[in-house]
């Protein structure tokens, strides 16, 4: 009897399937036989210690013209569906955390939700790779604009950006002389409320912020080079950068390597390293993305290397 799946996501209606990740994995899920449930996170409600979903059978199909057809809703335990896809989409906010209150439920029940809700919920992405400070360039996370500018005079170059962000929103790069950094530092951290993270600039961006997706502590042999457009600093797709493939030099498969026991450890089994040159940048794990481009360019499976882990997970 093949798997029941429940992924959760953002409105299936707006995804745009060219380059959606959570798309690739049901397309794949749904070509070994797997039963797809789709849900919100508004769907997930908790009674009496038990968490419930009001979810609705779902059909994929990689046609632009229609992509996906929904059934009639149903509530029941969430700990029914053997898989359970946390794929909603940063920002990481109260909502967000409550989810993955929810998703401890059926996973210590005995669901594979990927990833680990309590991972996901004390693994900022931003600042999990701050726990590996060797791999990370300068980096400063405050909120007190004393600090902040006393790290921008320090390291000359600097890359602010908030903690909660995706997609390349609100990332600014200030020098010392930068007539703007107060604003900048002001509206950052909203006057002194808020942590934001410091970062050295990396001028090997001009090459590309490097996406590099893992699988259970494996690497994807190939990383996506996101390179910025003209008179950018930033590569994110979403800004406008431009993928490009790239095989993971030695440096890329040493960073992997130094990460893999934290990941395995901590239940990630799909993660989205970003790197930029030799530094590791951020660890993301919310809802790591570019398995569409990469198959596209090397003609590779990406989700199905995925779903052969999660296949041998629950065969344990």
């Amino acid at each position: 009897m093949q798997p029941e799946l429940l992924v959760i996501m953002d409105p299936i209606e707006g995804i745009r399937i060219h380059k959606d990740s959570t798309f690739a994995m049901l397309l794949e899920a749904q070509a070994r036989g797997w039963r797809l449930h789709y849900a919100l996170q508004q769907d997930l409600f908790q009674t009496q210690g038990r968490t419930q979903v009001r979810s609705r059978p779902l059909k994929v199909r990689d046609d632009p013209a229609g992509w996906f057809e929904l059934g009639e809703a149903a509530s029941g335990p969430a700990e029914r569906f053997a898989v359970i896809l946390m794929r909603k989409d940063p920002p990481f906010d109260m909502d967000y955390i409550y989810t993955t209150y929810l998703l401890d439920q059926p996973a210590a029940a005995g669901s594979l939700v990927v990833n680990r809700p309590d991972t996901l919920r004390n693994a900022n992405e931003k600042l999990a790779a701050t726990r590996f400070p060797a791999l990370c360039p300068p980096v400063l996370v405050a909120a007190d604009a004393r600090e902040i500018n006393r790290f921008i005079d320090e390291q000359g170059d600097v890359i602010l950006k908030p903690l909660d962000g995706m997609g390349g929103a609100s990332i600014f790069r200030v020098g010392p002389q930068d007539p703007n950094r107060n604003v900048i530092i002001e509206t950052l951290s909203r006057h002194g409320r808020r942590q934001l993270m410091a970062q050295r600039f990396i001028p090997e961006i001009r090459e590309g912020d490097k996406r590099i997706l893992v699988i259970d502590g494996e690497p994807v042999p190939h990383a996506l080079a996101r390179i910025p457009g003209e008179g950018e600093t930033r590569g994110n797709l979403a800004a406008g950068g431009l993928g490009v493939g790239r095989e993971l030099s030695e440096r890329d498969r040493e960073i992997v390597a130094q990460l893999a026991p934290w990941l395995r450890e901590n239940g990630i089994l799909f993660a989205g390293l970003d790197v930029i040159g030799d530094y590791l940048t951020e660890i993301n794990i919310t809802s790591p993305t570019c398995i569409r481009e990469l198959d596209r360019i090397y003609s590779i499976n990406i989700a199905g290397q995925l779903l052969d882990r999660i296949e041998r997970k629950l065969a344990v």
